[in-house]
């Protein structure tokens, strides 16, 4: 009885709880147990277009719709899928002059996103898409990322719950109690921030693009049956 009372005891001051002293049906250890695995991007997200600014409604939208068509060919001769571009923003609005009150014009925009799953290609294809575009090229942002990534999330959740697995077998060990089955499994996942370029100027040396390394965490939540 006064082990039992010392196990209590003890349990109650651990990040990671043993419950349920008073019979053995109902002893358990709640962990926590982390994976991680990193991977190489397999896909390239871009969002690009053009700007126009003229005196004139028509004659921007004209001219931004030209300069997006032209990009977008561009970027299709180059090697991305024309499946793979869509378009993500159209916008037109008034310009202003020096006093903030007359229109003195309009400003256009055309913008798509592309996906690069071709990711040696990736550089000459931004590259293509500047060249078309000339100075009134606009890039958002470009960033990597892992589309499939089944593999990967299967090895983080093992390797979650080995680490939740070997915390239990710790915490049954010092408290001097057996690891029995699993009553409890509750998981969650996240993919790691992607190497992003943000905005870039027009030039003709292309883009010097890295991907690094896309990382998954998994983290899952276990409560064992102690005896």
């Amino acid at each position: 009885m006064r082990r039992r009372i010392a196990i209590c005891a003890a349990a109650t001051g651990l990040a990671l709880l043993l419950t349920g002293c008073g019979t053995d049906n109902d002893r358990a250890v709640t962990v926590v147990g982390s994976g991680k695995v990193s991977g190489v991007p397999d896909v390239l997200n871009a969002d690009l277009g053009a700007e126009v600014t003229a005196a004139d409604v028509s004659t921007a939208v004209d001219g931004v719709n030209d300069k997006a068509k032209a990009m977008t060919d561009a970027m299709v001769t180059a090697g991305v899928k024309r499946e793979d571009v869509k378009t993500s923003e159209l916008s037109v609005q008034p310009t202003y002059g020096p006093e903030g009150r007359t229109v003195i014009g309009y400003k256009a925009s055309n913008s798509v996103h592309i996906a690069v799953r071709d990711l040696p290609k990736a550089s000459a294809i931004l590259d293509a898409a500047v060249k078309a575009g000339g100075n009134d090229t606009r890039i958002a942002a470009v960033a990597f990322g892992l589309e499939d990534n089944a593999k990967l999330l299967s090895d983080a959740r093992a390797r979650a719950f080995d680490d939740a697995k070997a915390r239990a077998q710790q915490y049954a060990d010092l408290a001097g109690l057996k690891l029995k089955k699993v009553k409890t499994i509750n998981e969650g996942s996240s993919g790691g921030p992607s190497p992003m370029l943000r905005q870039a100027a027009p030039n003709d040396s292309g883009f010097a693009l890295e991907p690094g390394q896309q990382t998954v965490t998994f983290d899952v939540t276990v409560v064992w049956e102690l005896g």
